[in-house]
């Protein structure tokens, strides 16, 4: 796995970004960019009178980039870069320099899709045009938002503070790019990050890259470009996929199941039934309505493509085995105790992560990205382009 890319922005770059980020929720730390120390310094956010739990808790003492652990069960793993990490494939070919110069604020809301989606047309939506005043696509009626791509990790970090001011430490330690105003900017292929989800389940991390390299030269004649050892994605578009067999779709590797599963998507696409505009406009309940009717789309998957592809922020993953572990040493209990308990709720039940999760919304996808921190998934392998 490659080295993991600092997501605070360097000293020319943060007059960009300055007024979005002077209040993130931090206390004076040491920040390396380019080999370098330097102190970044921002206001505590408010806190409220939170339920004690009767146990004090502790962020783990982890590196940055935590080590990998195997875990076994029925349940969804996430630490897993084979499934996940495909998910939030960049159509975009820029670096973050690059992505952080052309920054621009765009409206945002947790319940909306956050992301840039681009198009088969080689375009790109997004959920609120440039026009200054157009309403907000959840309720005509109601203004645009004031929270923006710029201010949304703030202001989620923030509510994570103060719904429970003990996790103060873990915001402070680990700063989530793919949420920030970098993370925000970079457009993403839904098409494209679905297949590469479906293509990823069941193998590993260098069977479902060798898989969609092959797949992806079914349509360029061999001609893939490379780049530190990736595919530079030329992906094919919905009707190329369509039009082909499921003897060809087999030959990059696709079981005959899950060749099915990628024509049947695309044809979809094809119809209208999905579209990157669908994906923008709809609430979170469509989303995964829509998602899961396509054969080969589960909860689990439809819960990581909307977190880590769409950029929603309000999705909890119940069934998802690192967050079920990370709330359980989040809420005071050993661990190691319950690995021993079996079950597709081995650490927590679902009710009582519901129950304990909720003062966390609408900001929720943050609040599990830091369960998994707190029990040290490798979340940068799920991040991994």
């Amino acid at each position: 796995m490659a080295p993991r890319r600092s997501g605070r922005l360097a000293p020319s770059q943060q007059s960009v970004a300055e007024s979005t980020r002077t209040n993130l929720p931090c206390k004076p730390v040491e920040v390396i960019h380019n080999g370098k120390k330097r102190s970044q310094e921002s206001d505590a956010p408010p806190t409220a009178d939170v339920p004690s739990t009767g146990t004090t808790f502790t962020v783990p003492d982890v590196s940055s980039t935590p080590k990998r652990r195997r875990i076994s069960g029925t349940v969804p793993v996430t630490p897993t870069p084979s499934m996940v990490g495909v998910l939030n494939a960049s159509s975009d070919r820029n670096s973050d320099d690059s992505i952080i110069s052309s920054f621009r604020n765009r409206p945002a809301e947790p319940h909306r899709t956050n992301a840039p989606l681009a198009t088969p047309g080689g375009s790109k939506v997004v959920a609120y045009p440039e026009k200054a005043n157009e309403p907000s696509p959840s309720n005509p009626g109601v203004p645009r938002p004031t929270t923006t791509t710029g201010n949304l990790l703030e202001e989620g970090c923030n509510h994570l503070i103060k719904a429970d001011p003990r996790l103060r430490p873990v915001v402070e330690k680990h700063y989530c790019r793919m949420f920030g105003p970098e993370g925000l900017e970079e457009t993403i292929d839904p098409f494209q990050s679905l297949c590469s989800g479906i293509m990823a389940q069941q193998v590993s991390g260098a069977a479902a890259k060798s898989i969609k390299k092959r797949f992806v030269a079914l349509f360029t004649r061999g001609d893939v470009e490379a780049q530190d050892d990736e595919v530079v994605l030329s992906f094919p578009t919905p009707p190329q996929v369509a039009a082909l067999d499921i003897a060809t779709l087999r030959t990059a590797g696709l079981s005959g199941r899950k060749s099915e599963y990628i024509k049947g998507l695309a044809e979809k696409f094809v119809s209208g039934e999905l579209s990157a505009e669908l994906l923008i406009k709809a609430s979170d309940e469509e989303v995964m309505e829509k998602l899961t009717a396509v054969r080969g789309l589960g909860k689990w998957s439809v819960e990581m493509f909307a977190c880590f592809a769409l950029k929603r922020m309000d999705v909890f993953s119940t069934g998802d085995l690192g967050v079920q572990r990370g709330m359980a040493a989040y809420m005071g209990k050993d661990v190691s105790k319950l690995k021993a308990k079996g079950g597709k709720w081995k650490y927590m039940s679902e009710k009582d992560m519901l129950e304990h999760s909720q003062r966390f919304a609408p900001y929720r996808s943050l609040f599990m990205w830091y369960m998994w921190r707190v029990e040290d998934v490798d979340v940068d392998a799920l991040q991994k382009k």
